[in-house]
């Protein structure tokens, strides 16, 4: 594909997650810029954090939020715990987290359905990666009198939290890491505001909220995908006008939706060099039936 035919990307995705987004969108024949907009940080073990750790075989299960905070909660339990102890059921949000607990721990993880194609997903729990598809199986609704390890990064939504202790259950939350504001550079700031590019990725809310610093009508105008539609909702309430929510947050399907978004613009340039962007389209263009993700 000639260079002019290439789309532009801009991307946001912090770490190492990022970096395989970037290269899987490279690989779909995309021209990727990764906006520096925030790094992630790894949390000093506090005492209470510690002794979590030391009791996890207290504990009838651990929810883990991100692939991030699974990574540093296996290499906080691989020093303190070098054979895990029975009993403890894992839960992941999504297959991401679900494949670092697995592969680091040896450990199976429940997850909702499709977030690792079906593999110990629950059948009659709602699809998707989201917080409330993972709080509907049948295992996480009677949990009356149980110790449950909630493990993230530092902030992020109550949703969890809240909702299993209305369940009864005794939540201890462990934050493992946190996110850190950068500045854009001048040369990237200059392009968000132009909006010169043909498709941005964004996977938070954090992020949308500073990439918005930012933004100005130009922008808005181009394609914006996202990876929930929770996410989708705060992006019209911003004034994106052209949302596509990916199927989930896994780089396969975040470029799936780039592609999908852009489509009309990678024909429009096969039939004319340096043709413009096309007219309005749907607002929300999603293939997965009120899927999303946290």
């Amino acid at each position: 594909m000639a260079k002019a035919s290439r789309l532009e990307v801009l991307t946001t995705r912090p770490g190492s997650r990022g970096a395989v987004l970037d290269a899987m969108l490279s690989e779909a024949g995309c021209e990727v810029e990764c906006l520096k907009l925030m790094a992630l940080e790894a949390l000093p073990l506090e005492p209470a954090a510690r002794q979590a750790i030391i009791d996890v075989d207290l504990y009838r299960g651990v929810i883990v939020i991100s692939p991030q905070a699974a990574g540093y909660l296996a290499d906080w339990l691989e020093e303190w715990w070098p054979q895990l102890p029975e009993g403890i059921s894992f839960y992941a949000v999504g297959a991401a987290t679900a494949e670092v607990l697995h592969s680091r721990l040896g450990v199976p993880v429940r997850v909702p359905p499709r977030a690792t194609r079906g593999e110990h997903a629950e059948r009659d729990a709602p699809v998707g990666t989201t917080s409330e598809a993972l709080l509907s199986l049948p295992s996480l609704r009677t949990l009356a009198g149980q110790r449950w390890l909630l493990v993230a990064g530092e902030g992020g939504r109550p949703l969890l939290e809240e909702t299993l202790v209305a369940r009864g259950a005794q939540v201890t939350r462990l934050a493992l890491y946190r996110r850190l504001p950068l500045a854009l550079s001048p040369q990237q700031a200059g392009r968000l505001a132009a909006g010169a590019y043909d498709a941005m990725v964004v996977t938070s809310n954090e992020l949308l909220e500073t990439v918005m610093a930012s933004v100005t009508p130009q922008a808005l105008h181009q394609p914006l995908i996202v990876s929930s539609h929770r996410l989708a909702t705060l992006a019209h309430a911003h004034g994106f006008e052209r949302v596509t929510v990916a199927e989930d947050a896994s780089p396969g399907a975040l470029t799936q939706a780039v592609l999908r978004a852009c489509a009309p613009i990678s024909k429009t340039r096969h039939a004319v060099t340096g043709a413009t962007a096309p007219g309005p389209r749907e607002a929300i263009d999603s293939q997965e039936s009120g899927k999303g993700q946290a």
